[in-house]
């Protein structure tokens, strides 16, 4: 961030809803993003909003977030950064108030507080921006510009995964289904299946089938556990999530999640299939036919920005209306249909249609 300049452009009054963890995020990866200024933050924890305001020098502090807008209407955006069961309501408000907002993942509990979003950004004409910062990693943008120049024909297949192998959180509320809308699905596979859309191009999602398992959360921590023991009487979501979703035009992905699986390592991947060529996200890695030979080839050089800084420099650029929104709203509804979806078919035993 850098502070005001009477002769450059006006700084983006930024503002925050939630002072916890992902607070410091935003915080730390802001420190070299220019034209912005932390002015607010809005908290129901006293001592958060204390340690915010000491931590990050951030000026103001309140314990409702409607205050903070009514009190300092020059706020221009606002970051939600608080559990995901409140990303609707505080979103809505912020756009209601005349906010551009960046919200975490997964955008909301479910698609239809995720349609009452896009729909208040629209009747507001402000920008809402999803945190889905693995479509800034430098092997995502590669391998997506890759697929725009038509190097890999046409995308046939995705393969999409975050699988950890004893990875239960032992904080927070992970476990309970009713604050988070679910499990691993939506805490980290949900960035792989992001990513894995966003390279596709973002088609609709037509239909998915999938089935979650839980047999080791509910359970007490009966081995050395690399974030310790769990509170196993309020876990509520899966260990284990899978599914495939169909999309216009008929490719397809698989999601594969998981909290707990008895695999070799964890994995954060997306693996493309296309006619002509494929990728693998976690290499880098390209595989075609070249020459009369298989080929598989890396990347000489990839931009060393960091996703989490190229997210902040992006919110706050497509804020001051200097720059395109990368992450639109509608993208992170169709994601949020999938989910739906997935969840929906493992309820049902059998595939839903998305609509």
């Amino acid at each position: 961030m850098t502070p005001s300049n009477p002769d450059g452009p006006r700084p983006l009054q930024l503002a925050f809803i939630g002072a916890g963890g992902v607070l410091t995020h935003h915080m730390k990866n802001l420190k070299p993003v220019p034209h912005v200024q932390a002015v607010a933050v809005a908290d129901v924890s006293e001592g958060a909003i204390a340690w915010a305001k000491e931590q990050f020098g951030i000026p103001n502090g309140f314990t409702d977030f409607k205050r903070m807008f009514r009190e300092m209407p020059q706020i221009d955006a606002v970051c939600v950064c608080t559990p995901n069961w409140l990303h609707a309501e505080h979103s809505i408000a912020a756009l209601e108030a005349g906010k551009h907002v960046m919200v975490e993942k997964p955008m909301a509990l479910n698609a239809r507080d995720a349609q009452r979003m896009v729909d208040a950004a629209k009747a507001g004409g402000k920008q809402l921006v999803v945190g889905f910062q693995h479509r800034f990693e430098p092997r995502s943008r590669m391998i997506r510009r890759l697929i725009e120049s038509g190097a890999f024909g046409r995308i046939l297949y995705v393969r999409a995964q975050a699988l950890r192998r004893r990875g239960i959180p032992s904080w927070g509320v992970f476990g309970r289904k009713d604050l988070q809308g679910g499990g691993p699905l939506v805490d980290v596979g949900v960035h792989m299946l992001e990513t894995g859309h966003y390279l596709m191009g973002a088609p609709r999602p037509v239909s998915a089938t999938a089935n979650t398992f839980c047999y080791i959360g509910d359970k007490p921590c009966e081995v050395e556990a690399p974030w310790g023991p769990w509170d196993h009487k309020t876990y509520t979501v899966e260990d284990l999530a899978v599914g495939m979703v169909r999309f216009e035009g008929g490719a397809m992905m698989t999601v594969e999640s998981s909290f707990a699986a008895h695999i070799e390592r964890d994995v954060m991947n997306v693996q493309v299939m296309g006619e002509k060529g494929g990728a693998n996200f976690e290499t880098g890695q390209v595989f075609t036919d070249q020459g009369g030979y298989m080929m598989t080839m890396t990347p000489a050089h990839l931009s060393e920005t960091h996703p989490f800084e190229y997210k902040m420099r992006h919110f706050v650029e497509v804020a001051r209306g200097v720059r395109h929104n990368e992450v639109p709203p509608e993208h992170g509804l169709m994601v949020q249909k999938m989910l739906d979806a997935i969840y929906e078919s493992a309820g049902k035993g059998q595939e839903v249609e998305i609509a």
